[in-house]
């Protein structure tokens, strides 16, 4: 299951002690600050985490897979994450003491 908004508020109310709407407070400033760093082109690093990075990828040729029609991929920012040493490591010493459980198949066909 995946941790949402609301599981970060609870998370602060719970550790910090703040009150569930300063907890929220918090989440929301949190998020516009990185968004609004992340709008403006700029590069955001939080030292233990990881990285966030906007680049600019250029247009490029693709093909349909459906037709096998080439179409053109218009140019676009991606957003890219990079996780820290500290966090890939703390991530792969849980992952060891837990086993993986596989994810349900997101395609099925009719007949399965």
């Amino acid at each position: 299951m995946a941790m949402t908004k609301a599981d970060l508020v609870d998370a602060i109310y719970e550790k910090i002690g703040f009150s569930k709407k300063e907890a929220a407070d918090l989440v929301e400033l949190i998020f516009d600050t990185v968004k609004d760093t992340l709008g403006k082109g700029k590069k955001m690093k939080i030292s233990g985490f990881g990285n966030f990075v906007v680049r600019e990828k250029k247009s490029r040729m693709g093909r349909n897979p459906q037709t096998g029609q080439s179409i053109e991929i218009s140019a676009r920012k991606v957003l890219t994450f990079k996780p820290s040493q500290v966090l890939r490591a703390d991530v792969n010493s849980s992952l060891e003491t837990k086993p993986i459980a596989a994810e349900s198949p997101r395609h099925r066909s009719k007949g399965e």
